[in-house]
């Protein structure tokens, strides 16, 4: 068995389902924009994090759930009333949390490996 799972979703709505459904267990959340046909982000930094975010997973604690989230498209992200802000309080993206706690990297935080790592690590 998988030490950990990943959970791929895109919009609010599945993002608000996975986390319902994965009550229970540690949940790490990735927020970034949306992809294109390419499998290229429009948001750059996001882009630039997510390689050092899967570096890091290799020591993330067993049995956590990552759910990797895509926000929407830039438009729709800029929107202040967008659901990811109202609701989850996301600022901005790139975002990794530990759901539920304080924990949270934000934008140019989530390309530093060290602290990617001590938020997949510490309790």
């Amino acid at each position: 068995m998988a030490r950990w799972e990943e959970v791929r979703v895109s919009g609010y709505d599945e993002c608000a389902q996975a986390l319902q459904e994965n009550r229970g267990s540690p949940i790490f959340v990735y927020f970034t924009g949306s992809k294109n046909a390419d499998g290229r982000s429009w948001c750059p930094d996001c882009e630039e994090a997510e390689p050092t975010v899967r570096e890091a997973l290799k020591n993330i604690t067993e049995g956590a759930i990552f759910i990797y989230c895509q926000v929407g498209d830039r438009s729709y992200w800029k929107d202040p009333n967008n659901e990811f802000r109202k609701n989850l309080k996301i600022t901005a993206v790139p975002t990794l949390l530990k759901y539920g706690t304080p924990q949270k990297l934000v934008e140019s935080e989530c390309s530093k490996a060290d602290l990617v790592q001590m938020l997949f690590t510490e309790d």
